[in-house]
């Protein structure tokens, strides 16, 4: 079943409190990292899975894109996203990303933010994304680290005491649907392992660029909790390129 809890009232609202849904990207930890990795997009056409509020699609729109869609399955991310990331190059699309269906060869960068393990079949999804972008296209996506979705409710264990212990790791090789808690809601999500993210995107003609578990910056670490980030990594940031040759005219050499 395709998973739209941030069409829910209250997660929403909860959603909304956040301080990557207050501040945008400088809000988000993993997002200096990401920023490093992500292609040059001057002139280029973009496609954003799972845009949420549109702060990525804004972002590739001021850096010079021709062109910029943005998908979600959430009324309420999109209706966000117009009020707070509009831009006369950004179109915002309502679908849920197994749905949706564009001409092999349509865009030059495809980016994703912490969206992939919301999706149940992951290769289905890159075999799509492979025939969308076009050669030597550019694929850059966050997900939730594997260490992180592997036991399921994603939370610390704590000792009687009340303080943290450690971070649970379970049933890391049963991929598949885990009952999470974000936000205090319970939220389907799919773990999969490291081996399965990286070697989807081989086995599909990718060539991988870079493989990133960022750290919160240092700036957030006095943040109540955020220092605690460190001992688990919580987001995996991975960048790919298509395989095959741009067309050029008959001038491209050999």
């Amino acid at each position: 079943m395709k998973e739209n809890k941030y069409d829910d009232e209250i997660f929403f609202k909860k959603y909304q409190a956040m301080n990557r849904s207050q501040q945008g990207l400088i809000g988000a930890g993993e997002w200096p990292a990401m920023r490093r990795v992500l292609p040059n997009f001057k002139g280029k056409s973009i496609l954003d899975l799972g845009c949420g509020y549109g702060w990525h699609c804004l972002y590739a729109a001021q850096h010079g894109a021709k062109s910029v869609i943005g998908t979600d399955i959430s009324e309420k991310m999109l209706t966000a996203a117009a009020e707070k990331n509009s831009h006369n190059k950004i179109e915002y699309r309502l679908c849920a990303m197994e749905d949706l269906d564009f001409a092999e060869d349509t865009f030059d960068v495809i980016i994703s933010s912490l969206a992939f393990h919301y999706i149940e079949d992951f290769s289905a999804l890159i075999k799509r994304i492979g025939a969308w972008l076009k050669p030597q296209g550019k694929l850059t996506f966050s997900v939730e680290h594997p260490v992180f979705t592997a036991y399921g409710n994603q939370d610390w264990y704590y000792g009687t005491d009340g303080n943290i212990e450690h971070f649970p790791v379970d049933r890391y090789f049963y991929e598949g649907k885990r009952e999470a808690v974000f936000l205090g809601e319970q939220v389907t999500k799919y773990h999969r392992t490291l081996t399965t993210y990286l070697n989807t995107l081989l086995e599909n003609g990718f060539e991988l660029k870079h493989v990133i578990e960022p750290q919160p910056p240092e700036r957030m670490l006095d943040i109540p909790g955020m220092a605690d980030e460190m001992r688990r990594p919580m987001m995996l940031i991975v960048s790919a390129q298509k395989g095959g040759y741009a067309k050029c005219g008959g001038s491209c050499y050999a």
